[in-house]
């Protein structure tokens, strides 16, 4: 029920998960979840990130724009907390969503925060859960699936095939 995907190239797995939520979508399935979209800004700047809370059609910037010399992170916390509130608001949809989609398993997830308290709400009520995860994160991940995530590789029929098999 908890499936994950290794997060290599930068945006790899963000693209991947977007097409996949297009084509459920296209296939009549209820959707929980957001999906990263990155805007490149030039060469001096890096991208801007943005969530696309499926659910809600909504898009939500997590990104803070620190100038272009900074090294730290640039994730707006805020921006987070808000798409975080209207994915479990999806939860509470009627019909529920059929699976869950978080576009990364991060830093915030590992601290107990971020989409961390929606995943586990997803999978006590019997929603599957996909999301990325990138190999620094990936011992808390661990950690917090207990050996119950199923590694999933970067291939698109792959990961379909596991979120049809997941809900059924």
């Amino acid at each position: 029920m908890l499936g994950y995907v290794i997060a290599e190239g930068r945006g790899a797995a963000d693209r991947v998960l977007a097409e996949l939520a297009r084509r459920l979508h296209d296939e009549g399935w209820p959707l929980a979840g957001a999906v990263q979209v990155n805007s490149e800004r030039g060469e001096m700047h890096p991208c801007d990130m943005d969530l696309h809370v499926l659910a809600a059609d909504r898009i939500v910037r997590i990104s803070q724009n620190l100038g272009s010399l900074a090294k730290g992170c640039r994730l707006d916390p805020s921006g987070l907390e808000q798409a975080v509130g209207m994915v479990e608001a999806a939860l509470d949809a009627k019909p529920g969503p059929r699976l869950l989609i978080v576009n990364k398993f991060g830093k915030q997830e590992i601290d107990g925060r971020g989409f961390r308290p929606v995943i586990g709400r997803a999978l006590t009520a019997g929603v599957p859960v996909l999301t990325a995860v990138n190999s620094a994160n990936l011992p808390g991940f661990e950690a917090f699936a207990h050996g119950l995530a199923e590694s999933l590789p970067l291939d698109f029929d792959a990961i379909l095939d596991w979120c049809h098999r997941a809900v059924e």
